[in-house]
């Protein structure tokens, strides 16, 4: 029993600021280069332009809010056509759950926003306040004028590449150069302003800051991967049958790891990969390029620590050779990931291509079921909303087939047909009459297929016809 006098033990610790040290290597040039590339992408789409005509806007990739719209290129996306972005959703789970199961956590390592920011923001600490040892001096000493100065400097960087990043993404919602002239002349609507300061401030805390601690505490892929790896998965590992005991070379019996510690200093997440695989491990490779940096000097053979399965780890204990990486990777958990992933994939570029340019929903008017003429005919009222998904107005024609005899007509004295604006959904109420001796007026049910027509314009005649099957309701005694 703890005595009334003894303090608890406190299981909070304060967390120690990692300043992981400069390495080259193949895997810190992969990450460089995909850091580029990624940053690049999100900076720079918003400025590239697409010609669509006169009546859409020329943003190549433009999330269109006020009129619930996506454009991507040549691709125009509708509300109804949701199901396009889910199946994009579905698909990055499936690449997701394909490349974790091939090779780790590689996502984590060299894609990840959080990954990224945080190497942009590790990359302008390095450059303002130097390497790891100067970084760890720094931080240990006392405020004075030279802190000061580069914590300023430091931060004030952070803030504006912060800044950027909200900047970059409300530029996916309206016309980017527009909306650039009214932030700086303070015109803006107020929820660019909010969004702008909220990516500002979690992006340069986030990066500059909390940096590993999310990857731990906050993102629940680590606790999730497990389920999507096995004994063939690909991860990075330490090689300790080669390098135990760790010491000196010049002592006899010691391993190829002289214990330098290269591989720990190096970690963004401040982790021994020597201890084994553990759950902040991101699989970046920095450690692999750092312990083969030491590796070569003291002429030792490389990946010490290096990308391995828990197959080849029992192969190489044996003394056996392991397995080749193409059949780590394509084994029958990868390929079903991949047929599904393709299936999917498929899928979305079929219907993208088979859609039409043209759209109709019918709802039938109901309130009353029918309504008898004063010649005895029977009318009954159809609700067409006509959405016309071209760059110009077109003209939609209506006719209708079914095994009976009906006259078309619409809520105004106009011929069957109607002018809908470019880009936009049109409403209008089509009466569907049954004379009164005619079979569909005598039965309380008869089949209708309702057909639309873009016939276009002088300059541009359509070719596009779509139909809706409903029911025409007749007397019901």
């Amino acid at each position: 029993m703890t005595s009334p006098d003894t303090q608890p033990e406190s299981l909070y610790a304060a967390r120690e600021p990692i300043f992981p040290r400069r390495v080259k290597g193949a895997f810190r040039t992969l990450k460089w280069w995909l850091l580029a590339l990624m940053l690049g992408v999100y900076y720079i789409t918003p400025w590239i332009r697409w010609d669509r005509g006169p009546n859409l806007p020329d943003q190549a990739v433009l999330i269109d809010m006020a009129n619930r719209r996506f454009f991507f290129f040549m691709i125009e996306i509708w509300p109804h056509e949701f199901y396009f972005v889910a199946g994009l959703l579905i698909m990055a789970g499936l690449g997701l759950f394909l490349f974790t199961s091939a090779a780790g956590r590689v996502w984590c390592g060299y894609a990840c926003p959080q990954t990224v920011w945080t190497d942009l923001y590790i990359l302008v600490e390095r450059w303002i306040e130097g390497d790891r040892n100067a970084r760890i001096r720094l931080h240990r000493q006392k405020w004075d004028l030279e802190k000061t100065r580069k914590r300023a400097v430091k931060w004030t960087v952070w803030l504006l590449i912060g800044l950027a990043t909200g900047g970059a993404w409300v530029f996916y919602f309206t016309d980017a150069p527009t909306l650039l002239v009214n932030l700086l002349n303070g015109t803006a609507h107020p929820i660019a302003y909010t969004t702008m300061a909220i990516l500002t401030a979690t992006t340069f805390f986030f990066g500059g800051f909390a940096r590993e601690q999310i990857c731990i505490y906050a993102c629940p892929w680590p606790r999730i991967q497990a389920a999507m790896m096995d004994e063939d998965t690909l991860t990075i590992g330490y090689r300790d049958w080669r390098g135990e005991p760790r010491g000196k070379q010049s002592v006899e019996g010691n391993g190829d790891c002289i214990d330098c510690m290269a591989c720990v200093n190096v970690c963004p997440m401040g982790i021994d990969i020597r201890n084994g695989q553990q759950m902040a491990c991101i699989t970046c490779g920095l450690c692999i390029d750092a312990c083969n940096d030491v590796m070569e000097k003291i002429g030792k053979p490389l990946h010490l620590i290096g990308y391995m399965a828990l197959t080849d780890e029992t192969r190489e204990r044996a003394g056996q050779t392991p397995k080749s990486v193409w059949k780590h990777v394509f084994r029958p958990r990868t390929i079903l990931y991949t047929t599904l992933w393709a299936g999917v994939g498929v899928a979305l570029v079929v219907a993208l291509f088979l859609r039409s340019p043209i759209d109709i929903n019918v709802t039938p008017v109901r309130n009353p079921q029918y309504v008898t003429l004063s010649d005895g005919s029977i009318r009954n009222a159809y609700d067409l909303r006509l959405r016309n998904k071209q760059g110009e107005e077109r003209w939609f024609a209506f006719s209708a087939t079914s095994e009976a005899t009906f006259v078309l007509s619409l809520d105004s004295d106009a011929e069957l047909k109607v002018l809908v604006p470019a880009n936009e959904t049109k409403t209008v109420r089509l009466f569907v009459t049954a004379p009164a001796d005619s079979h569909a007026a005598e039965h309380e049910r008869t089949d209708l297929r309702l057909w639309i027509e873009d016939v276009g314009t002088e300059a541009a005649p359509g070719t596009d016809r779509v139909h809706y099957d409903t029911v025409f309701y007749g007397k019901d005694d």
